[in-house]
C-alpha cells in the first residue's frame, strides 16, 4: 500500500469515526432526553389523573351525603324503622339515581340486604357487603350487572341519619359513578400520546377489555407484558412498545394499576407516548452525519491528494532516485520543491549523491593504485620462485664451459631442461595473471541452467570416476525449465571452477554434489558441494578475495574469477562451511524475465 493510500485511508477512517462517535453521542443523549420529557410527562398525567380522581370521588361523596340527609331518605328510614314494608320502596333507588346523577345506586337495610336497586332492580334481598364501608373514603369495586357482566365504578357508602338519635342506623345508601372513557375524557392529555384504560374483570388476559377515548382500534396484545406485570404486581410498569414494523410508531408505554378497597387490582390506567418525534430528531442526526461524513471524506481525499503532491510524490522520487543509486547511476539528481522538509531533503539527496561521485572517484583511483600495487607485489613474488633456479643453472652452466666439452655437454643438458621448466612455470604464472586481468565482457543469450550443470558434470566425469580414493557424484536438477540470461562459456568457466575446487578438496575421496534448482521470488540456484575438510570461518570470509588460497601451490585467483563472473551477471556467490563438515558453494542468478521478452546484455 503506497503513502498516498495510507493517508487516504487513515484521513477517511478518522473523519468516519469522529463523525460516527458525535452521531452516536448526540443521538444517545437525544434518547435520553426525550426519555426524560417522557417521563416527566407521565407523572405529571398521572397526577392529573390522581386529581381528577379524587375530584370524581369528592362529587360522588358530596352527592351521597346530600341523599342520606335528604328528607325522603330520612322518613324512609323512620318508616322501615317503625314495621314499615320494604317492598313498598323497590323503585325508590331508581327515581334517587336519576335525580343525583348517580349510575350506581342502591338503598341496604340496616342488615345490608338490598331494599332497592337502581342498576339491578331484581337483587331486592341480597345481602351487599359494601354496607360495612359506611363513613370510609370513595374506593373502586366492581358491579354486577343483570346481563351478567360486571363493571367498575367509584364507589362511596353512608348511612342514613335516624330520626332517634340514640338509635342505630336502619338504613344505608351505597351510590358510584361508572370508571370508563368518559372520565378520560376529561383528561388533558399530552399531544402525541394516547390513554387506554384496562378493566381486569378477569384473571386470564383479554383484549376486549382495553379501550381508549376515542373508541379507537387498539392491538390490546402489544401491551400485553405491561398489563400483565401490573396486574400481578400491583406497580407500575414502563416499556418500549412496538406498535408496527416501524420504528417511528413505537412508544414509551407506563402501565399505572387502580386498586380496590381490598388493594386487588381492579383497573390499569395505561399512557402510550409516541416516540416519533425522538425517532424522527435520531434520523435528521443521522442524515446530518452522514453528509457531514461524506463532505469530511471528499475533504480527506483532497488532503490526500495535496499532501502526496507535496509529500508522497517527492518521496517517490526519492526512492526512485536511490534505487537509481543502487544501480551504479551515481549523478543521479531528484528535483527540489519548496523550502520545507522534504525539499532539504532533496536537496542533502543531491548533495550526498554529489559526494559519492566525487568519493567513488578517488576510491576507484586509490583501488586501482592498490589493486596495481598488490598485482606487483603478487607478480613478484609468484616469479621469485622461478627465477632463482634459473640464476643457479645459468651460473653453472658459465663455470661448466670452462670445464672439458664431455662434462660441459652433460651440464648444458641438465641445465637446459631446467631452464625449459621453469619457464613454461614462469608462462603459466604470467597466464593466469593475464586471464584475470583482462576478463572479457559477458555475451548474454538465453539458455538452461539445466543444461549447463549437467554439461559440467559430464565434462569432469571421466576425471572423478579415474580418482583414487574413489569421489561418488551426485547431482539434483529441477524438473522444470531454469531459464537464465548469461555468457555460456563463462559461466561453464566459474561452475568449473568450483567443481575443480571440490575434488581438490577431497584428496581422499568423498561425495561431490551438484544442485539446480529455482528459488522463490525469480532467482536460481546453483550449487556445488563436497565432503572435504571444511573452511574456518575467517577463511570463508577473505575465500573470495584476489590472491587469497588455501592451497600450497594456488594463486588466489580461481574463486575471485568466479566471484567476477557472477557479478558480470548480476549475481552473488556465497559458501557454506565449517571445519570437518565439507563446504557448499552456492551461486544465486536473477531468472529470465518473461515478461520483458528479450536478453538483458
Amino acid at each position: 500500500m503506497s503513502l498516498r493510500q495510507k493517508l487516504l485511508l487513515m484521513f477517511s477512517a478518522t473523519v468516519a469515526v469522529a463523525v460516527a462517535a458525535v452521531g452516536w453521542t448526540v443521538s444517545i443523549r437525544v434518547r435520553r432526553v426525550f426519555d426524560q420529557l417522557d417521563q416527566q410527562q407521565t407523572q405529571l398525567f398521572a397526577r392529573q389523573f390522581q386529581r381528577e380522581f379524587q375530584h370524581r370521588a369528592d362529587d360522588t361523596a358530596a352527592a351521597l351525603d346530600r341523599l342520606a340527609s335528604s328528607d325522603r331518605l330520612t322518613r324512609m328510614a323512620f318508616d322501615l324503622g317503625h314495621g314499615g314494608e320494604p317492598a313498598l320502596y323497590l323503585n325508590e333507588a331508581a327515581a334517587l339515581a336519576q335525580e343525583y346523577r348517580l349510575p350506581y345506586l342502591e338503598i341496604l337495610g340496616g342488615d345490608g340486604n338490598i331494599i332497592s336497586s337502581a342498576q339491578w332492580p331484581a337483587r331486592f334481598g341480597y345481602l351487599d357487603p359494601a354496607f360495612n364501608a359506611a363513613g370510609h373514603p370513595p374506593f373502586l369495586k366492581e358491579e354486577a350487572m343483570p346481563d351478567g357482566s360486571t363493571q367498575t365504578g367509584l364507589f362511596a357508602v353512608r348511612a342514613v341519619r335516624p330520626v332517634e338519635p340514640e338509635t342505630a342506623a336502619s338504613l344505608y345508601v351505597v351510590g358510584g359513578t361508572k370508571l370508563d372513557r368518559d372520565l378520560l375524557a376529561d383528561l388533558p392529555v399530552p399531544a402525541g400520546s394516547r390513554v387506554y384504560l384496562y378493566r381486569n374483570s378477569a384473571p386470564a388476559f383479554d383484549p376486549q377489555s382495553l379501550s381508549g377515548i376515542d373508541d379507537d382500534s387498539v392491538d390490546a396484545s402489544k401491551y400485553r407484558l405491561l398489563l400483565d406485570a401490573a396486574r400481578k404486581t400491583g406497580n407500575n410498569a414502563s416499556g418500549i412498545v412496538y406498535v408496527t414494523s416501524r420504528r417511528e410508531d413505537s412508544v414509551n408505554a407506563t402501565a399505572i394499576p387502580l386498586k380496590g378497597e381490598d388493594g386487588a387490582v381492579l383497573a390499569v390506567l395505561l399512557l402510550a407516548n409516541s416516540r416519533r418525534g425522538m425517532v424522527e430528531v435520531q434520523r435528521h442526526i443521522r442524515a446530518i452525519a452522514f453528509g457531514v461524513a461524506g463532505i469530511g471524506i471528499l475533504f480527506a481525499i483532497g488532503a490526500s491528494l495535496w499532501i502526496a503532491a507535496r509529500v508522497s510524490r517527492p518521496i517517490e522520487q526519492l526512492a526512485a532516485a536511490a534505487g537509481e543509486v543502487a544501480l551504479g547511476r551515481w549523478d543521479t539528481h531528484v528535483p527540489v520543491h519548496g523550502n520545507d522538509e522534504v525539499g532539504a531533503l532533496a536537496r542533502s539527496f543531491n548533495r550526498m549523491t554529489s559526494q559519492l561521485l566525487e568519493q567513488r572517484g578517488r576510491l576507484v583511483q586509490s583501488e586501482r593504485v592498490a589493486a596495481w600495487r598488490e598485482l606487483a607485489r603478487r607478480l613478484a613474488h609468484e616469479l621469485k620462485n622461478p627465477l632463482f633456479p634459473l640464476q643457479l643453472t645459468v651460473e653453472n652452466m658459465v663455470r661448466a664451459r670452462q670445464l672439458s666439452p664431455a662434462d660441459f655437454d652433460e651440464v648444458f643438458v641438465e641445465g637446459a631442461a631446467t631452464l625449459q621448466s621453469e619457464i613454461a612455470n614462469l608462462k603459466t604464472i604470467i597466464g593466469r595473471f593475464s586471464d584475470f586481468s583482462k576478463m572479457p565482457k559477458p555475451q548474454p543469450e538465453l539458455l538452461d541452467a539445466r543444461d549447463l550443470v549437467l554439461r559440467v558434470l559430464n565434462l569432469y566425469k571421466p576425471a572423478v570416476q579415474q580418482h583414487l580414493p574413489p569421489i561418488t557424484l551426485q547431482h539434483e536438477i529441477s524438473p522444470s525449465p531454469l531459464m537464465v540470461s548469461a555468457d555460456p562459456e563463462l559461466l561453464h568457466r566459474a561452475i568449473s571452477n568450483l567443481v575443480l575446487n571440490a575434488i581438490d578438496a577431497m584428496p581422499n575421496g568423498g561425495d561431490l554434489r551438484a544442485a539446480a534448482t529455482g528459488k522463490p521470488g525469480g532467482a536460481i540456484e546453483i550449487s556445488v558441494s563436497d565432503t572435504g575438510g571444511g573452511l574456518a570461518p575467517e577463511e570463508c570470509e577473505r575465500l573470495f578475495t584476489p590472491y587469497y588460497t588455501t592451497k600450497e601451490y594456488g594463486t588466489g585467483l580461481g574463486l575471485a574469477i568466479v566471484q567476477s563472473i557472477v557479478a558480470d551477471h548480476r549475481g552473488k556467490v556465497s559458501v557454506e562451511s565449517r571445519p570437518g563438515a565439507g563446504a557448499t558453494f552456492i551461486i544465486e542468478l536473477p531468472a529470465f524475465d518473461e515478461r520483458a521478452g528479450e536478453v538483458e546484455p
